[in-house]
């Protein structure tokens, strides 16, 4: 009777012991995901203001398009080290601004045939894509640290030694869900 006790208690200790570790793979793979993020978000902040320093001289009567994009920056870095849906709104609205930015480059002949605000455009356009690669793995891994966080029996653990649920980087501006409208009529 006593060996089928401690045989009870020992698989208990081990299978504790085995979804504490769990957890904390799966965290840290979470804040991994979020580091990677954080790389790719100070690439973009190093980039704005030398495309704006190119485009500046010739763009003189958009002024206001420039202020935007770097006080969008200048919000977006503010904002660094505090929770997901802060930084998803500021990151949202540096989008926003870096779109209309582009936009405005391409009315200007005389900017899309200069090398290094294209090669800068170009630099920008892959460091938007790899922040949106970024932010989708990390919905993922925190995805399924959440479940793991709230399925039973492993809960019980995670409630024990305070574990805490992943914030997800989540769309904040209701137009960005909206379907763009694309017309294909000729006239």
């Amino acid at each position: 009777m006593n060996w089928i006790l401690l045989a009870v208690i020992m698989i208990l200790v081990i299978w504790i012991i085995a979804s504490y570790n769990t957890l904390i793979s799966q965290k840290n793979q979470t804040l991994n995901g979020w580091k990677q993020i954080d790389v790719q978000l100070k690439r973009r902040y190093d980039l704005i203001p030398n495309l704006v320093e190119s485009v500046k001289g010739e763009m003189k009567f958009e002024q206001e398009t420039l202020t935007k994009v770097i006080e969008a920056r200048n919000q977006a870095i503010s904002v660094q080290g505090q929770g997901v849906a802060q930084i998803a709104a500021q990151e949202n609205a540096l989008s926003g601004a870096l779109r209309q930015l582009f936009a405005l480059v391409e009315n200007y002949p005389q900017l899309k045939a200069n090398e290094s605000v294209t090669k800068l455009m170009e630099e920008l356009t892959s460091t938007e894509n790899r922040i949106g690669f970024a932010r989708q793995f990390y919905n993922d891994i925190a995805t399924k640290y959440n479940i793991t966080l709230q399925s039973f029996p492993t809960n019980t653990i995670a409630g024990t030694f305070g574990f805490k649920n992943a914030e997800l980087f989540e769309i904040t501006n209701p137009q960005e869900r909206e379907a763009p409208k694309v017309s294909l009529d000729l006239n």
